[in-house]
């Protein structure tokens, strides 16, 4: 694949995918026209489980796709992870309220979001909606209002003086955005959520010649908001991609793309997973069982799986620091990743990452197979480490696993800023990695 095609395949992703359910829906859709077979996890594998091309999901928010080549328990699998979600703000479940005739719907900080930046944006809704049907079925269908619906105004410099200096925000008070000014009889009939929700569902459904799927009543929902600003290449040379949620959606569309281009001779898997920007302790996040249990499913028993684990690998792949030239000195010296620089290694001597000297020297040794730039990141000693999925898949599996990611400014913001050269090294690195026979 071409530099230009990848990134502009990366950007149409960005921008169709506001939401987990959304990201997982447009991966689906590449993996089907790839030729993947959709797998139930309620039904009998069987034979499915030898040889081929295959994907399964969890809860519309996760997703695992792989393909078989080989015997697991002698050859191994390569395994990427990456997660769906980023820090957003998530709709609460009786959310409508109304002050001086405007409209507002509260809402939730969901993961650890830069909030500032979510103030004067134009924002719109998406989700997953769960209905009952014309038929008296439950039904789960993704929604998207795609137009600016919804701003968080800021408070003038008038109002407040000390705003450059002291500004803090009240997550309860401060953050429900305005959707509209209400009329002059609205308290006859107060808006509902969920009557505007069963509107857009039906339009939706509009085009299907099934009647029975139409939408008679809202039965709950997970919704949150986004900022409609399309994701860009920019910079004075088009050094670099702006975009809402590029930590980690850039890292599935990059694992996907190379999994889906990669020679397809040995064991490949990719797993996305929900949930990790609030400690990936669900049924969709990595500290579930998603994984496990997909992988022992293609071993006919826990010698095989044991086997199979100690022959693999995992690149948990989840977006790095880029060194802030205005706040150099928050970052270790000697390890500050500079953007377009190549992917980055990341190391902590407590295990918040999973990188040890032996997956560390793999991932390297890769980068130079691909001919590939490659950094390390290392947080300053007195500053907290996150983390990844990468320590949990390793303790869960005990595989092999290697913490990478792209260096990336305002981490959590809603728009970040990564490098138009480092996506594409990162897809160059992780092809080769999937067709690497190295045990």
């Amino acid at each position: 694949m071409q530099h230009n095609d990848f990134v502009n395949g990366l950007l149409d992703f960005m921008q169709h995918s506001p939401t987990p359910f959304h990201a997982v829906q447009n991966m689906v859709e590449r993996l089907e026209k790839a030729g993947f077979e959709r797998l139930s996890e309620k039904e009998a594998w069987g034979e499915k489980r030898r040889q081929g091309r295959y994907f399964v999901t969890r809860n519309d928010s996760s997703l695992i796709a792989f393909e078989l080549n080989q015997p697991l328990a002698e050859s191994g699998i390569h395994m990427v992870g990456a997660h769906t979600d980023s820090p957003c703000l998530k709709v609460k479940p009786n959310p409508e309220k109304t002050d001086r005739k405007y409209l507002q719907l509260a809402v939730e900080v969901y993961g650890g979001a830069l909030l500032n930046p979510w103030f004067d944006r134009d924002l719109s809704l998406a989700g997953r909606v769960s209905y009952l049907d014309a038929a008296g079925q439950i039904r789960h269908q993704p929604v998207n209002w795609e137009k600016a619906i919804a701003t968080i105004p800021s408070l003038a410099i008038h109002l407040d003086r000390e705003a450059n200096e002291l500004h803090t925000i009240d997550k309860q008070k401060h953050l429900p955005p305005v959707l509209m000014t209400l009329p002059e009889n609205s308290s006859d009939k107060p808006v509902s959520l969920k009557a505007l929700l069963l509107d857009k569902l039906n339009a939706q459904i509009a085009g299907c010649k099934d009647a029975s799927v139409q939408a008679v009543k809202v039965l709950d929902y997970e919704l949150s908001f986004y900022d409609v600003q399309p994701p860009a290449v920019m910079g004075l040379n088009d050094d670099f991609i702006a975009s809402a949620r590029l930590d980690n959606l850039l890292s599935c569309y990059t694992g996907l793309t190379a999994m889906l281009d990669h020679n397809g001779q040995r064991n490949t898997l990719l797993i996305c997973s929900d949930h990790e920007e609030v400690g990936s302790a669900s049924s969709a996040g990595a500290q579930g069982n998603f994984l496990q249990s997909v992988l022992s499913r293609l071993c006919d028993s826990g010698e095989q799986f044991s086997r199979a684990m100690a022959s693999s690998m995992m690149i948990s792949a989840d977006n790095a620091h880029a060194i802030h030239p205005n706040f150099a000195d928050r970052h270790e010296p000697n390890h500050g990743p500079l953007i377009n620089a190549g992917p980055v290694i990341k190391v902590n001597a407590n295990q918040r990452y999973a990188t040890n000297s032996e997956t560390g020297a793999m991932f390297k040794h890769w980068c130079e197979l691909a001919g590939v730039p490659v950094q390390s990141f290392v947080v300053r000693s007195d500053l907290a480490c996150g983390s990844t999925i990468g320590p949990i898949t390793a303790t869960e599996l005990g595989v092999r696993t290697v913490d990478v990611g792209v260096p990336t400014f305002a981490m959590h913001s809603i728009r970040e800023l990564a490098g138009r050269m480092d996506a594409f090294y990162l897809y160059q690195v992780l092809k080769l990695y999937f067709d690497h026979s190295q045990r």
